[in-house]
């Protein structure tokens, strides 16, 4: 009896929804783009695929049996943080790298700050910052889809001009993922499919999502000349469909209340549509998510709702 009853103060909230089942709907949500990363880059996607996970996990099981800590690997979150990373490298990356960037994602990011739950940013968008600042070459050696490897510029960098000379490819390239990029941003419309799964599952809602993605919309036809075809390519190409779906949706580094997300997603917005126009690196979505990870705690003081009873 002792057992079955905790006594705490309210609010009392009971879900049925467990770590291992989130973690589990984001990885069968993700499967469709990794899919069509391994068909678009082969070997290469493979290899840092493999790579990434399989560093996360063994670094997490051995940070915690390190610090005596219960093992929770089988929760699946360090495969989803392992999944996250490998989609934001290029399938010509050694297979160094992502292991690099995932043992830095699960033992500082995360394991460092208290684990899942207390990491103050997204693991996986903060090893891919330190993994472009650290080898740029390897982390922007982007190449075309099929298994001759040959280099090729990213549609965000064609369209903003930063590789003038190659040809755009089209639209229906760019939805399904025939362009050249990092492995999991290429096919917008699998990773649309994956977010609606997990809308349909509840494990996000479409708030922030729906709010980042309309912000850079619209940011980008009006800085971008009033040209809907611009717009077009910065909503749908690049990693803006992976930001805003799996990683500015992340539970501990983003706002709770309604009000907090959606200055969160804005203020996303806003920030990617500024870098990528104004800025000297074509992708804006990294950085905008983790600057506004580190905003979340001043958002979420100004946003909290009122203690039932409290008197200013």
């Amino acid at each position: 009896m002792e057992n079955k009853l905790i006594v705490s103060s309210s609010p009392h909230l009971r879900a049925n929804e467990s770590i291992s089942k989130i973690m589990r709907d984001v990885v069968i949500a993700l499967l469709p783009a990794t899919l069509a990363g391994v068909y678009y880059f082969r070997m290469g996607a493979v290899k840092v695929i493999l790579s990434a996970v399989i560093a996360a996990v063994l670094t997490e099981a051995a940070i915690q049996k390190i610090s005596k800590k219960r093992v929770t690997i089988n929760d699946w979150s360090a495969v989803v943080t392992g999944l996250l990373l490998a989609f934001n490298i290029p399938a010509s990356a050694p297979w160094w790298l992502p292991a690099i960037g995932s043992i830095f994602a699960i033992f500082i990011v995360k394991q460092v700050f208290g684990g899942i739950g207390h990491n103050f940013m997204n693991p996986a968008l903060a090893a891919r910052a330190m993994l472009l600042a650290s080898w740029p070459v390897q982390m922007t050696a982007w190449v075309k889809p099929g298994t001759d490897a040959v280099s090729t510029a990213t549609p965000l960098a064609i369209v903003g001009g930063e590789a003038s000379g190659q040809a755009l490819p089209s639209f229906m390239d760019l939805i399904v993922g025939n362009v050249g990029g990092c492995i999991g941003e290429t096919s917008a419309i699998l990773l649309i499919i994956g977010g609606i799964y997990l809308v349909y599952r509840g494990v996000i809602t479409p708030r922030i999502p729906v709010i980042y993605i309309a912000t850079v919309a619209v940011m980008s036809f009006l800085l971008g000349g009033f040209d809907i075809s611009y717009m077009v390519y910065q909503v749908f190409a690049g990693g803006l469909m992976l930001g805003a779906i799996y990683m500015a949706t992340d539970y501990a580094s983003s706002p709770v209340t309604e009000k907090g997300q959606i200055i969160f997603a804005v203020g996303c917005g806003f920030l990617t549509a500024i870098i990528r126009i104004y800025g000297g690196y074509p992708e804006g979505v990294s950085y905008s998510i983790l600057l506004m990870n580190v905003a979340t705690p001043l958002i979420e003081k100004y946003t909290r709702p009122r203690v039932f009873g409290e008197v200013k």
